[in-house]
């Protein structure tokens, strides 16, 4: 992974954050993120390597980039930033709100994604074409 590229860790089985991952990757053709869900093995080694700890039940997408990682409000904020142009913008917006209010609106959703848009048996993979961003 070269020093501009970013990791986003996400939970695998969750509906909303498969379509946030793919949302990304449509919006990334520089293909400067990859991708691992929380529970696969590399997720749980990339947790551990930035001191967080592997979760019970993921409820947070985690974005590791140079060095850092950030978690609820500030990783999807980021995640935004890095993707530019409008969404850039939209991130710029929202940061204006107080961190608190910004994760108790995060956490709001996350406690309650898989009743609104439901989950997976197992994790999402892959086409071919994609695989190279997975970890």
């Amino acid at each position: 992974m070269s020093a501009s590229s970013a990791t986003i860790l996400f939970d695998g089985v969750c509906n909303l954050c498969n379509g946030f991952v793919q949302f990304v990757i449509e919006r990334d053709p520089a293909a400067q993120f990859q991708f691992a869900a929380l529970q696969s093995a590399a997720g749980q080694q990339l947790l551990a390597a930035h001191g967080l700890p592997a979760p019970t039940t993921p409820d947070s997408v985690v974005l590791l980039e140079q060095g850092r990682a950030r978690t609820q409000s500030d990783a999807a904020l980021g995640v935004l930033r890095r993707l530019g142009g409008g969404w850039g913008l939209a991130a710029a917006a929202v940061q204006v709100l107080p961190r608190a209010v910004r994760d108790a609106a995060y956490r709001l959703v996350a406690r309650n994604r898989y009743r609104w848009f439901g989950r997976q048996d197992s994790c999402w993979l892959p086409t071919p074409e994609l695989k190279a961003r997975f970890l």
